[in-house]
């Protein structure tokens, strides 16, 4: 809601100072629904009130709501999908419904023709073939359907040469209950075995820390399996949702930008058997290069982490994600050390994945720190550069001295010649 909010002030306050060709008009009913209300006097007071909108929830699940679908026939195109999609009751009722539909369907028009051919008159009668044979109502005929339909059998009620219609109902029901069969036990089957579940067992830790590593600022969060079985080709990425205004004056709320966790040095792939540290360090091409321990309480940022990998049991996709917020970086923290050497093996304590402690880091951001490392080396510089000039002044000191004595015995040999003349 704050960012709406902020934006619509920026957005009023641009369109007065910038010269633009089309000006900037905000007109409040075509405003976000969150931002519709009456804009607060004092926005920065309201918005420490506020929490933070997250983008995507701590359990992955994205905080995202799809509203003024007017093309909603598209979910009727990608009917498999649409059902897969469902939840697990829903998903239930349609496949009780679409069988029991498609039996008493079938099983209406089996009734329909026996009692249009007069099989009902005729029941007990010896000398009459009917077309079913013992089928004496709707619920026999409902019975028979199923039979036909699910292949079963009982061999009680069968149909007879003698009905044609009968036999051009039974090659239909047959194929289209295949039909049937097949699409909803593939929904099924594919709905059983959708990884989601397995992500729940990829755990990322609570807080993301902000320290020294090698001498460089870095932002760290830790991942870990809580399975015995690997996630094969595990990689992780990681996302800044921030809002951000374009030179021209474009408000975008919910702007994504990569947060590079070792794309360039392959660090992002994991072998992840026990928990892991990402590290993604602050230099210039990172959004956090000009944040301080100072300025970040005050940014309205989300951090999305997202890991991803085939399950080694199916062999399917999974993907697990999280994200973190500005009052859950925490700033001069370290991870605790989980993986301890025992007898013959390695033992991780999850109860210590989510903890840290605090250590030593300078509350500057990475470009304070990094102007005061240039600042720091300049009197080097220019001592070096001294020296080479003073080097260079004795040079040609001396060879201005080596000329000028050169020339005093050019002049002495010359005498000597003239005076060897006279």
């Amino acid at each position: 809601v704050c960012f709406f909010l902020m934006a619509a002030n920026v957005l009023e306050e641009d369109s007065m100072e910038q010269d633009i060709e089309s000006p900037v008009t905000i007109h409040q009913p075509k405003l976000p629904k969150q931002a519709r209300e009456d804009l607060p006097k004092n926005i920065n007071k309201e918005c420490a009130k506020r929490k933070i909108q997250r983008y995507v929830r701590k359990d992955g699940k994205c905080n995202v709501h799809h509203g003024n679908v007017r093309e909603t026939y598209r979910y009727l195109t990608d009917i498999f999908t649409t059902l897969v999609d469902l939840k697990w009751r829903f998903n239930l009722l349609i496949f009780v419904m679409v069988y029991t539909v498609t039996w008493l369907f079938f099983g209406m028009i089996w009734w329909l023709i026996a009692y249009l051919r007069g099989d009902m008159d005729h029941i007990g009668d010896s000398t009459w073939t009917p077309c079913v044979s013992n089928l004496n109502g709707f619920v026999s005929a409902f019975l028979f359907s199923i039979e036909t339909e699910t292949t079963i059998g009982y061999g009680y009620r069968v149909i007879t040469d003698k009905c044609p219609e009968g036999i051009i109902l039974l090659l239909v029901q047959s194929v289209l209950g295949s039909i049937v069969n097949a699409f909803m036990v593939g929904c099924m089957f594919v709905k059983i075995s959708q990884p989601k579940k397995r992500a729940e067992t990829l755990v990322f830790s609570t807080n993301a820390v902000i320290s020294m590593r090698d001498g460089k600022l870095c932002l760290m969060f830790r991942v870990g399996d809580l399975r015995n079985s690997h996630i094969v080709e595990a990689s992780i990425r990681a996302k800044l949702i921030k809002s951000k205004q374009t030179k021209e004056g474009e408000f975008i709320p919910l702007n994504q930008t990569d947060i590079n966790v070792g794309y360039y040095t392959g660090d992002d792939r994991l072998f992840l058997v026990s928990p892991l540290i990402i590290s993604h360090e602050i230099n210039q091409q990172s959004p956090f290069w000009e944040i301080s321990k100072a300025q970040l309480p005050k940014e309205e940022l989300e951090i999305v982490v997202i890991l991803e990998g085939m399950v080694e049991a199916t062999g399917m996709t999974c993907q697990a994600r999280s994200s973190y917020i500005t009052s859950e970086i925490l700033w001069g923290y370290r991870f605790t050390p989980v993986l301890t050497l025992e007898d013959g093996f390695y033992e991780v304590d999850y109860n210590s994945f989510h903890e840290t402690y605090e250590t030593n880091t300078p509350v500057y951001s990475a470009k304070e720190l990094a102007e005061m490392a240039s600042r720091a080396e300049l009197p080097l510089t220019w001592s070096v550069s001294s020296k080479l000039d003073q080097h260079a002044e004795l040079e040609t000191e001396e060879e201005e001295k080596n000329q000028e004595d050169q020339n005093e015995r050019n002049g002495d040999v010359a005498n000597l010649e003239n005076e060897s003349k006279v």
